[in-house]
Protein backbone atom coordinates (compact mmCIF):
# COMPACT_ATOMS: atom_id res chain seq x y z
CA UNK A 1 0.00 0.00 0.00
CA UNK A 2 1.61 3.27 -0.82
CA UNK A 3 -1.14 5.71 -0.05
CA UNK A 4 -1.82 6.36 3.77
CA UNK A 5 -5.42 7.74 5.19
CA UNK A 6 -5.53 9.37 8.44
CA UNK A 7 -9.43 9.26 9.36
CA UNK A 8 -9.97 12.31 11.98
CA UNK A 9 -10.71 11.18 15.22
CA UNK A 10 -9.20 7.69 14.75
CA UNK A 11 -5.71 8.35 16.94
CA UNK A 12 -5.82 8.05 20.92
CA UNK A 13 -3.09 10.37 22.25
CA UNK A 14 0.07 12.16 20.83
CA UNK A 15 -0.66 12.45 17.11
CA UNK A 16 2.73 11.21 15.25
CA UNK A 17 1.87 10.44 11.84
CA UNK A 18 5.44 8.63 11.06
CA UNK A 19 4.61 5.99 14.05
CA UNK A 20 0.87 5.82 12.94
CA UNK A 21 1.97 4.83 9.62
CA UNK A 22 4.75 2.55 10.67
CA UNK A 23 2.38 0.67 12.55
CA UNK A 24 -0.13 0.48 9.50
CA UNK A 25 2.70 -0.89 7.77
CA UNK A 26 3.71 -3.49 9.72
CA UNK A 27 0.08 -4.29 10.20
CA UNK A 28 -0.27 -4.83 6.82
CA UNK A 29 2.43 -6.75 6.59
CA UNK A 30 1.36 -9.20 8.91
CA UNK A 31 -1.92 -9.30 8.11
CA UNK A 32 -0.74 -10.25 4.71
CA UNK A 33 1.20 -13.74 6.36
CA UNK A 34 -1.03 -14.52 8.99
CA UNK A 35 -5.02 -12.89 8.35
CA UNK A 36 -6.26 -10.28 10.12
CA UNK A 37 -8.33 -12.45 12.48
CA UNK A 38 -5.67 -14.70 13.44
CA UNK A 39 -3.23 -11.35 14.37
CA UNK A 40 -3.75 -9.57 17.73
CA UNK A 41 -2.48 -6.26 18.55
CA UNK A 42 0.40 -8.36 20.61
CA UNK A 43 1.38 -10.16 17.89
CA UNK A 44 1.44 -6.48 15.81
CA UNK A 45 3.54 -5.06 18.90
CA UNK A 46 5.95 -7.83 19.16
CA UNK A 47 6.78 -7.19 15.09
CA UNK A 48 7.05 -3.63 14.96
CA UNK A 49 8.91 -3.59 18.61
CA UNK A 50 6.32 -1.50 20.11
CA UNK A 51 4.20 -1.96 23.45
CA UNK A 52 0.75 -2.60 23.02
CA UNK A 53 0.33 -0.19 25.17
CA UNK A 54 2.20 2.44 23.17
CA UNK A 55 0.24 0.90 20.00
CA UNK A 56 -3.38 1.63 21.83
CA UNK A 57 -2.18 5.50 22.07
CA UNK A 58 -2.63 5.43 18.41
CA UNK A 59 -5.17 3.22 17.57
CA UNK A 60 -7.85 2.08 19.91
CA UNK A 61 -8.71 -1.37 18.52
CA UNK A 62 -7.35 -3.50 15.83
CA UNK A 63 -10.21 -2.36 14.28
CA UNK A 64 -9.26 1.17 14.22
CA UNK A 65 -5.89 -0.72 12.09
CA UNK A 66 -8.09 -2.47 10.05
CA UNK A 67 -10.61 0.23 8.82
CA UNK A 68 -7.43 2.10 7.72
CA UNK A 69 -5.98 -0.43 5.54
CA UNK A 70 -9.41 -1.22 4.25
CA UNK A 71 -9.78 2.83 3.48
CA UNK A 72 -6.35 2.45 1.45
CA UNK A 73 -7.64 -0.38 -0.29
CA UNK A 74 -11.45 0.63 -1.04
CA UNK A 75 -9.63 4.46 -2.27
CA UNK A 76 -7.25 2.38 -4.83
CA UNK A 77 -10.63 1.47 -6.21
CA UNK A 78 -11.59 4.54 -6.42
CA UNK A 79 -8.88 5.86 -7.76
CA UNK A 80 -9.18 3.08 -10.87
CA UNK A 81 -12.81 3.81 -11.07
CA UNK A 82 -12.35 7.46 -11.44
CA UNK A 83 -9.02 7.53 -13.93
CA UNK A 84 -11.50 5.17 -16.23
CA UNK A 85 -14.35 7.45 -16.52
CA UNK A 86 -12.57 10.32 -16.67
CA UNK A 87 -10.98 8.89 -19.70
CA UNK A 88 -13.96 8.58 -21.65
CA UNK A 89 -16.74 11.15 -22.74
CA UNK A 90 -19.78 10.10 -23.19
CA UNK A 91 -21.82 9.11 -20.64
CA UNK A 92 -22.81 5.71 -21.71
CA UNK A 93 -18.94 4.77 -22.20
CA UNK A 94 -18.33 6.21 -18.41
CA UNK A 95 -20.95 3.74 -17.23
CA UNK A 96 -19.40 0.73 -19.07
CA UNK A 97 -16.23 1.45 -17.43
CA UNK A 98 -17.58 2.05 -14.51
CA UNK A 99 -18.78 -1.00 -14.00
CA UNK A 100 -15.84 -2.94 -16.24
CA UNK A 101 -13.19 -0.83 -13.73
CA UNK A 102 -15.32 -1.74 -10.59
CA UNK A 103 -15.06 -5.40 -10.93
CA UNK A 104 -11.41 -6.02 -12.19
CA UNK A 105 -10.13 -3.71 -9.53
CA UNK A 106 -12.08 -5.55 -6.62
CA UNK A 107 -11.01 -8.50 -7.85
CA UNK A 108 -7.42 -7.81 -7.69
CA UNK A 109 -7.58 -6.30 -4.57
CA UNK A 110 -9.96 -8.67 -2.78
CA UNK A 111 -8.79 -11.69 -4.40
CA UNK A 112 -5.41 -11.69 -5.51
CA UNK A 113 -3.94 -11.15 -1.58
CA UNK A 114 -6.44 -13.95 -0.10
CA UNK A 115 -5.16 -13.00 3.27
CA UNK A 116 -6.06 -9.13 3.02
CA UNK A 117 -9.66 -10.46 2.41
CA UNK A 118 -9.84 -11.36 5.49
CA UNK A 119 -9.69 -7.77 6.46
CA UNK A 120 -11.96 -7.11 3.66
CA UNK A 121 -14.71 -9.99 4.41
CA UNK A 122 -14.94 -8.75 7.97
CA UNK A 123 -15.40 -4.88 7.21
CA UNK A 124 -18.16 -6.16 4.82
CA UNK A 125 -19.99 -8.42 7.90
CA UNK A 126 -19.20 -5.72 10.33
CA UNK A 127 -20.53 -2.92 8.35
CA UNK A 128 -17.58 -0.95 9.34
CA UNK A 129 -17.65 2.91 8.12
CA UNK A 130 -15.19 2.96 6.05
CA UNK A 131 -17.10 0.25 4.12
CA UNK A 132 -20.20 2.62 4.00
CA UNK A 133 -18.30 5.86 3.17
CA UNK A 134 -16.89 4.29 0.29
CA UNK A 135 -20.47 2.70 -0.46
CA UNK A 136 -21.52 6.49 -0.76
CA UNK A 137 -18.60 7.28 -2.95
CA UNK A 138 -19.19 5.18 -5.28
CA UNK A 139 -23.22 5.57 -5.65
CA UNK A 140 -22.23 9.45 -6.22
CA UNK A 141 -19.66 8.96 -9.19
CA UNK A 142 -22.39 6.65 -10.62
CA UNK A 143 -24.74 9.91 -9.45
CA UNK A 144 -22.62 12.14 -11.41
CA UNK A 145 -22.61 9.46 -15.01
CA UNK A 146 -25.95 9.72 -14.85
CA UNK A 147 -26.54 13.37 -14.56
CA UNK A 148 -24.21 14.14 -17.18
CA UNK A 149 -26.11 11.62 -19.12
CA UNK A 150 -29.71 13.48 -19.10
CA UNK A 151 -27.43 16.63 -19.84
CA UNK A 152 -26.81 15.10 -22.68
CA UNK A 153 -30.01 13.42 -23.61
CA UNK A 154 -28.48 9.90 -23.46
CA UNK A 155 -29.95 8.98 -20.34
CA UNK A 156 -34.36 9.51 -19.83
CA UNK A 157 -35.15 12.17 -17.36
CA UNK A 158 -38.31 10.94 -15.73
CA UNK A 159 -37.48 8.75 -13.08
CA UNK A 160 -36.50 10.49 -9.94
CA UNK A 161 -32.32 10.59 -9.98
CA UNK A 162 -31.66 9.04 -6.78
CA UNK A 163 -34.17 6.10 -7.96
CA UNK A 164 -32.01 5.27 -10.61
CA UNK A 165 -28.79 5.81 -8.80
CA UNK A 166 -29.79 3.96 -6.09
CA UNK A 167 -31.63 0.55 -8.56
CA UNK A 168 -28.20 0.65 -10.58
CA UNK A 169 -25.84 0.33 -7.36
CA UNK A 170 -27.99 -2.66 -6.32
CA UNK A 171 -27.52 -4.31 -9.57
CA UNK A 172 -23.84 -3.39 -8.94
CA UNK A 173 -23.58 -4.26 -5.52
CA UNK A 174 -22.81 -8.11 -5.80
CA UNK A 175 -19.78 -7.37 -7.81
CA UNK A 176 -18.22 -4.64 -5.36
CA UNK A 177 -18.89 -6.75 -1.96
CA UNK A 178 -16.35 -9.21 -1.29
CA UNK A 179 -18.43 -11.72 0.23
CA UNK A 180 -21.17 -11.18 -2.53
CA UNK A 181 -18.42 -11.11 -5.27
CA UNK A 182 -16.55 -14.60 -3.99
CA UNK A 183 -19.64 -16.12 -5.02
CA UNK A 184 -19.59 -14.60 -8.35
CA UNK A 185 -16.39 -15.21 -9.68
CA UNK A 186 -17.30 -17.30 -12.38
CA UNK A 187 -19.41 -14.86 -14.02
CA UNK A 188 -16.71 -11.53 -13.57
CA UNK A 189 -15.46 -12.03 -17.17
CA UNK A 190 -18.98 -11.48 -18.94
CA UNK A 191 -20.76 -9.91 -16.15
CA UNK A 192 -19.83 -6.15 -16.27
CA UNK A 193 -20.77 -5.98 -20.24
CA UNK A 194 -24.01 -7.26 -19.76
CA UNK A 195 -24.98 -6.23 -17.11
CA UNK A 196 -24.02 -2.55 -18.17
CA UNK A 197 -25.95 -3.04 -21.44
CA UNK A 198 -28.86 -3.95 -19.50
CA UNK A 199 -29.00 -0.90 -17.60
CA UNK A 200 -28.53 1.61 -20.32
CA UNK A 201 -31.23 -0.24 -22.45
CA UNK A 202 -33.20 0.19 -19.46
CA UNK A 203 -32.08 4.07 -19.47
CA UNK A 204 -32.45 5.16 -22.86
CA UNK A 205 -35.16 8.02 -23.71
Amino acid sequence: MTTITTPPGSARGPVDHEVRDQIVAAATDHFRLYGYEKTAVSDLAKAIGFSKAYIYKFFESKQAIGELICANCLHEIETDIRAAIDAVDRPPEKLRRLFKTAVESSLRLFFEDRKLYDIAASAATGRWAAVGAYEERIQAMLGEVLRQGRESEDFERKTPLDETTAAIYLVMRPYLNPLLLQHALGYTDEAPARLSSLVLRSLSP
